[in-house]
Order: C-alpha cells, then sequence, then structure tokens
C-alpha cells in the first residue's frame, strides 16, 4: 500500500496529538464519572423505600436531578452548560472546557447503573450485616460496594465507551481530540482519510476498554 498516495492528507503527528486529548478527556471524566456516580447511585439506594435511609422527599429530588440531566442530549448540554464551564475553567475551548459537561453527563447516567446493581443484591446479605451490628458505614464498605463490584465495574465500562463518543461530539464545538480533527480537518476540508483514520483510533479505543472492562468483570465476578 502507498501511504503517500492514501494518507496523504494525514499530519500524523496532529493525530497522534489528539489521539491523547482524547485519552486525556476519556480518562478523567471516567474517574470523576466513576466517583460521582457511585455516590449519587448509592444515595438513590439508600434514600429508597425499605432500605436504610429510606426517605422519600430526598429520593424524588435525587431521581429527579438524576433523570433530567441523563435525559439531555449530550450537544445540547455542552451548550447549556458554557456559563458553568467558563466560570470554571476560563474557556469554553480545549480539552479542560469539555470536562464539566462530559462528567455531568456521564455521572447520572452511571448512577442508574449504580442503583441497578446494588438493587441485585441479595438482601438476606444485608439484613445479616445488619442483625450483626453492622453500622451504615461498614454495611457501605464490606457489604454493599463489594457485592455489586462486578455491576459497577461493568456499568463504568459501558459509561467509558459513552464518554469515548461524548469526547467525539464535544470536539465539532471546539473541544480538541479525535472528533474534533476528523470533524474540522476531515468533513470540513473533505479529507477523508483524516475522518477515516480519526474513526479507527476511536474504534481502537473503544475495543481496548471493552476488552479491560471484560477481563476485570470477569475476575471480579466469582458467581
Amino acid at each position: 500500500m502507498n501511504e503517500e498516495r492514501y494518507f496523504q492528507d494525514i499530519d500524523w503527528e496532529e493525530m497522534w496529538e489528539a489521539t491523547l486529548q482524547t485519552l486525556y478527556m476519556t480518562g478523567i471524566s471516567v474517574v470523576a464519572t466513576f466517583i460521582l456516580g457511585i455516590l449519587l447511585g448509592m444515595l438513590l439506594f439508600l434514600t429508597s423505600k425499605g432500605n436504610i435511609w429510606e426517605n422519600r422527599p430526598v429520593n424524588i429530588v435525587i431521581s429527579t436531578i438524576v433523570n433530567i440531566f441523563r435525559s439531555i442530549p449530550f450537544i445540547i448540554l455542552i451548550v447549556l452548560l458554557i456559563p458553568f464551564t467558563m466560570f470554571l475553567v476560563k474557556s469554553m475551548i480545549g480539552e479542560n472546557a469539555a470536562l464539566p459537561a462530559l462528567i455531568i453527563g456521564a455521572a447520572p447516567f452511571y448512577a442508574r447503573m449504580v442503583e441497578i446493581g446494588l438493587r441485585e443484591i441479595d438482601k438476606g446479605v444485608i439484613e445479616a450485616a445488619k442483625s450483626m451490628g453492622a453500622t451504615t458505614g461498614t454495611i457501605i464498605w464490606k457489604v454493599l460496594l463489594p457485592e455489586s463490584m462486578p455491576a459497577l465495574v461493568s456499568g463504568i465500562t459501558v459509561t467509558a465507551i459513552a464518554l469515548v463518543g461524548y469526547t467525539a461530539m464535544a470536539g465539532v464545538i471546539g473541544a480538541g481530540g479525535l472528533g474534533n480533527l476528523a470533524y474540522l480537518e476531515g468533513f470540513q476540508r473533505n479529507q477523508n482519510d483524516v475522518t477515516l483514520i480519526a474513526t479507527i483510533i476511536i474504534l481502537i479505543i473503544v475495543f481496548v476498554i471493552q476488552f479491560i472492562g471484560d477481563i476485570i468483570t470477569s475476575k471480579l465476578d466469582k458467581r
């Protein structure tokens, strides 16, 4: 294959830089989403009917916030959050400017997965811990999180893949990364080889995330 003939429009240094930007946005937002999503999902579970902190008003408020933010299309969410982003990072362009929207868009989505994972735990295990005098903190750290860990890892794997897609969308409005490169250099300048290579790299990132997530989940799942 003649590389110069088929990939003549590609600046490989620029492609590598865009790949690093995509990995940066995905990595930071996955870590933040994992922490925030577990907190929100845990609150949703614990304040629901029949659980340790049962509180219907609080549960309704948290549930409503989660439902609103996970229902807003990501590209619209970025625009809505521009004032908040400007306040936080003093810019609406670049990979750091995309992080607030990435995290706020993904955390509610992951929180619901966390809640579902917690609901799958055998209630008998929780009741047994209570009967032995375990505190709420002990139940959370020694029962809920360990028992639901395979579901939590599986959920964050799905969310991480969604975040890769979000970074590509964020690139369209100047966040940087492979989406930005594919849109500005590939689509707007009609350089199809740039779009093709950027897409292939995004697919490779997705496959690697899924592969790692599957391995970790299978090692954690003892059933």
